[in-house]
């Protein structure tokens, strides 16, 4: 990973998802955009605040003079209490707001700030304010299609997927904005309709080729079994970078980082890590994909340190997890049963899927993890909540539905060590003895990647199948 960005060479670039699909990548320039949906419509939104249109609709001569006395736009006026450079915006955003003749591109720029706000601070009291400045630029320009996307994305944040979806087909249909087409994509693969979502990234990247749309034509691959792929994508979308864009910029390289590690390429992902710190110190991804790769170095100094900044900025349930492993390793087991009761306090409302793999893995609560399994699979049907039902299953001991499940987890031949592990297990409680062998065979090249609770499965594994020798491994748990 080159040190500085650089443009890739213009030219016309086919890439393959398997033997499903192809991404047909055109890159006559590149845009300086972030991963995350919210910066990116920040930088989108950023001509339309130089120029405000001149035109308005039809609604907006019944509105009241002073836009801000609408409801709910008084909430949005409220001043920021932060002191933070995204604090300093939402107080210039409102200003702009209460005098400009046309407060709309504001409102919208606004909305996308609440977002990126709520993100950073884990309260989600602002992606309600951003909800508000949809619903304030409805009340001046009715079936706004800014107002539409953002309200697709505060749906997909909150697992709203088929709600968000009718939004997005909408958009596609009508207006057809890149964007519309990521947020489409982006519902359809969270529904496990994968094939779909590549066909909408598709036309994104056809539109606006980026490091929007190289993320995700990286997170496609990764999710059809293209690993070498996913890392070429991440690769791109790295240089399509910038350090004025530094928050967007240090996602990238730890998305390419985490790509790179399970290939094996510890230098390479502890540069790129490092390199996402030097722009943004107290990026929580980048500390937890720098955590990982301590970790599997044996340096758990190091990986607690990282561990400890990165739930101290952003409190994930996975972090969390593996921060609890970590202090068990080092023997400090107050502090991790300290802080695994407070994961078992809100981790149902945190996030459901990985708060039932977490149960199962801990071996505790298994009628919980299957339920909320299933109920996280009501909504989003992908691979990895699939596998998340089949290992609360095994859990449960129902081997036959976890295998089912299982199966569904792996349709699209995702190389993840997780799935695989499970996978193996699986097959090992059903006395499948040629199955549970090739999975573990798959997991080889990446169970660095596991936790160190995971590896303390597939290592009983190995030590029951050793001792079985040639012996049919056994039926249940």
């Amino acid at each position: 990973m080159p040190s500085k960005w650089k443009q890739p060479v213009p030219g016309s670039l086919w890439i393959s998802l398997g033997s499903r699909a192809k991404i047909n990548m055109k890159m006559p320039h590149l845009w300086l955009t972030v991963l995350l949906l919210l910066s990116l419509q920040l930088k989108a939104k950023e001509e339309q605040l130089k120029s405000v249109p001149k035109t308005a609709t039809a609604s907006a001569t019944s509105t009241p003079d002073r836009f801000a006395d609408l409801m709910p736009c008084k909430a949005i006026l409220v001043p920021s209490k932060g002191t933070e450079k995204i604090d300093q915006e939402i107080a210039r955003l409102q200003s702009k707001i209460k005098d400009a003749p046309d407060p709309v591109p504001f409102l919208d720029r606004l909305g996308w700030v609440f977002v990126s706000k709520a993100r950073l601070t884990q309260d989600s009291s602002f992606y309600k304010l951003a909800q508000s400045c949809a619903e304030c630029i409805e009340a001046r320009q009715p079936k706004s299609f800014e107002a539409m996307l953002l309200r697709g994305h505060i749906l997909h944040h909150s697992h709203s997927f088929k709600e968000a979806e009718t939004l997005a087909r909408t958009l596609s249909e009508n207006r057809g904005a890149p964007f519309d087409f990521g947020l489409l994509g982006d519902v359809l693969i969270e529904q496990g309709r994968v094939a779909e979502a590549i066909n909408a990234y598709q036309q994104m990247i056809d539109l606006r080729p980026d490091l929007q749309s190289y993320c995700r034509a990286a997170h496609a691959r990764w999710i059809t079994g293209d690993l070498d792929g996913a890392r070429e994508m991440a690769e791109m979308a790295a240089e399509a970078g910038s350090s004025r864009d530094p928050e967007s910029a240090a996602w990238a390289l730890s998305t390419l980082a985490f790509y790179q590690w399970q290939l094996k390429g510890t230098n390479e992902a502890r540069q790129n890590v490092n390199l996402a710190l030097q722009l943004v110190p107290n990026h929580a991804a980048a500390l937890f994909a720098k955590a990982r790769i301590d970790l599997a170095s044996n340096d758990i100094t190091g990986a607690l340190t990282s561990l400890k900044r990165a739930c101290a900025i952003k409190p994930e349930l996975e972090y969390q997890w593996l921060l609890a492993d970590v202090l068990q390793i080092l023997g400090r087991e107050k502090e991790a049963q300290k802080l695994e009761e407070e994961l078992n306090r809100n981790g149902v409302f945190d996030d459901a899927r990985t708060f039932a793999l977490y149960l199962t893995t801990r071996g505790i609560r298994s009628g919980t993890a299957v339920n909320l399994a299933r109920r996280e699979l009501s909504i989003r049907s992908d691979v990895l909540t699939h596998d998340a039902l089949a290992w609360a299953l095994w859990g449960a001991n129902q081997n036959e539905e976890a295998e089912r499940e299982m199966e569904k987890a792996l349709a699209e031949k995702t190389p993840d060590a997780r799935l695989f592990l499970h996978a193996a297990i699986i097959a090992d409680a059903l006395g499948k003895g040629q199955a549970t062998k090739a999975w573990l065979e798959k997991l080889k090249p990446l169970q660095h990647t596991l936790f160190p609770s995971e590896k303390q499965h597939l290592q009983k594994l190995g030590h029951r199948l050793a001792e079985a020798g040639d012996k049919e491994p056994r039926r249940g748990k």
